[in-house]
């Protein structure tokens, strides 16, 4: 059982890391929209636009999928020495 909580608490790690990746990523995607650039053409702000939008939604999902983790670690007997500062 012991194992399974490893790798479930593992899962939430790997979850929010991701999440915190993707949602950087997005940022400076929409850096990019909101900076005025001469060169930029309005298929060009829509194509950063789309992907920032794609990015932050899976950025979301990512960090819902790790406070998924989060409670079934709860719901394990041996999750205390994961949940202690």
């Amino acid at each position: 059982m012991q194992t399974k909580a490893k790798a479930v608490y593992e899962k939430m790690i790997d979850f929010k890391r991701f999440g915190i990746v993707l949602l950087a990523v997005g940022v400076f995607f929409f850096l990019g929209v909101i900076i005025p650039s001469v060169a930029k053409s309005i298929m060009e702000s829509k194509i950063m636009i789309l992907t920032s939008v794609s990015f932050l939604a899976v950025s979301i999902l990512f960090f819902i999928q790790s406070k998924i983790c989060e409670t079934r670690l709860l719901e394990m007997e041996d999750s205390d020495k994961y949940f202690t500062n």
